[in-house]
């Protein structure tokens, strides 16, 4: 039996991972990696190289998701394919350190894409394992402190980054400026191998595997068996969850803005001749002003209801996507930061935690797949666009004008949502399936 004190614990070593792997988020995909990439490894043509890039990444982590989380639900490990899917992750961030020389840019965007699907994957089954750390009605703000933790965590490792990057040159300067820079820049890059490796240890002490969860005829079959036999009978049946199936739509159509956000603003930042100060400063400030916005939207989703809290967070990324194409000064794009720190935290707390409800916790994994499938789409399709427009018109402005659609769409999209029996109908789902030892 569980303790009070037991369960906080886990809690707090579940929100931990969010601050273990956030630093990827921030330093490699966000900040520093971009502008590395842009300003040492492939200047010139880096917003359209960089986009096909994460692309990529996306699409394979968003292509063997499913049916990952599928074997993981049948198998009772998904601390296992979260430990795997992580090691794939440091490593391939480490190895990151070594790209010091423009021809090496075919390397670095492998291992950005390697960096990629650990992350995204790991991320499956963090996910997946939300249902069975929180109670039912604790799921908002325990997401929405994972979030939090993320934002907090991944914030003090960038800002250490960046007094590495400033200060650290001073003490090599017979390397020369641009050598020295390099260097403290790939140092950078390599510490968050560390901080994610460091701060993902309480997850798998603290928090406990969910009981293995079967069908009658299922207990005898192959892992593998089963895991594809999920996978095509989830494809299949995640439609009859109506209220589920029709907010991975909705979230899949709002995802792909907020996406295209925050994996692109550095590279189209430092493409409109931003300076990298500007660049690190304006994503060190989003990390902190996030923290408490996440906790505030876990806190107005009690008050408010969930829907029309991650409606006003959209209204606010539809002015920032209006506002960006406007975009010319330095200034502009710190102003246009803080709002999006204003409700990207929010946005994505609420949104895995809406999944969390409308969906059975015996196919948690297996349903957080079809839904990082939304999510890593997001960073496919909303990126390949902003690249094409950018390669066929040299402006990237119409692409971040193009953004307001997904986010009016989404918005209207939402309302259709029956969050009452969508959670009737998960609950239905978990009552036929029998708890395996």
């Amino acid at each position: 039996m569980e303790t009070e004190l037991d369960h906080k614990r886990s809690i707090t070593a579940w929100t931990l991972y969010d601050w273990a792997n956030s630093s990827f988020a921030t330093s490699v995909m966000g900040a520093i990696l971009p502008n590395y990439f842009g300003a040492y490894i492939a200047s010139g043509n880096n917003v359209t190289l960089w986009g096909y890039t994460v692309a990529i990444g996306s699409l394979l982590a968003a292509l063997i998701s499913p049916i990952l989380g599928a074997i993981a639900d049948f198998k009772a490990s998904k601390k296992k394919f979260l430990g795997a899917f992580a090691a794939l992750g440091i490593i391939s961030t480490a190895l990151l350190f070594f790209i010091n020389k423009p021809e090496q840019w075919l390397l670095c965007c492998i291992l950005y894409i390697l960096g990629t699907i650990g992350f995204a994957g790991s991320l499956v089954f963090y996910d997946s394992l939300l249902p069975h750390v929180a109670k039912e009605d604790e799921m908002d703000q325990v997401s929405s402190k994972g979030y939090a933790m993320g934002y907090i965590g991944g914030g003090l490792l960038l800002l250490v980054n960046i007094v590495m990057i400033f200060f650290g040159p001073k003490l090599t300067p017979q390397l020369g400026e641009r050598e020295a820079t390099m260097l403290w820049m790939r140092l950078s890059i390599a510490s968050v191998a560390i901080w994610w490796a460091v701060f993902s240890i309480p997850i798998f002490r603290r928090v406990h595997e969910p009981t293995r969860m079967a069908e009658e005829g299922e207990l005898n079959q192959s892992v593998l068996k089963v895991g594809v036999q999920r996978f095509i009978k989830a494809f299949k049946e995640i439609r009859e969850f109506k209220d589920l199936f029709w907010f991975m739509l909705t979230f899949f159509v709002y995802a792909n803005g907020i996406g295209t956000i925050i994996t692109m603003a550095a590279a189209f930042a430092t493409n409109l001749g931003f300076s990298t100060i500007t660049v690190l400063g304006t994503f060190l400030m989003v990390q902190f002003v996030a923290a408490p916005f996440a906790l505030l939207f876990g806190t107005l989703s009690k008050k408010l209801g969930i829907k029309r809290a991650i409606t006003y967070s959209l209204l606010v990324y539809t002015v920032v996507a209006v506002v960006g194409y406007f975009m010319t000064k330095e200034w502009h794009f710190f102003l246009l930061g803080f709002g999006v720190a204003m409700v990207q935290g929010g946005s994505q707390a609420l949104s895995r935690s809406l999944v969390g409800k409308l969906m059975p916790k015996s196919k948690s994994a297996e349903f957080y797949g079809f839904f990082s499938v939304s999510e890593k789409f997001n960073t496919v399709i909303g990126p390949a666009i902003m690249a094409v427009v950018t390669q066929l018109t040299g402006e990237g402005r119409l692409g971040i004008l193009s953004l307001v659609v997904f986010f009016v769409a989404g918005m209207l999209m939402l309302q259709k949502v029956d969050i009452e029996r969508g959670t009737r109908r998960a609950q239905e789902e978990d009552a036929r399936m029998v708890a395996v030892q």
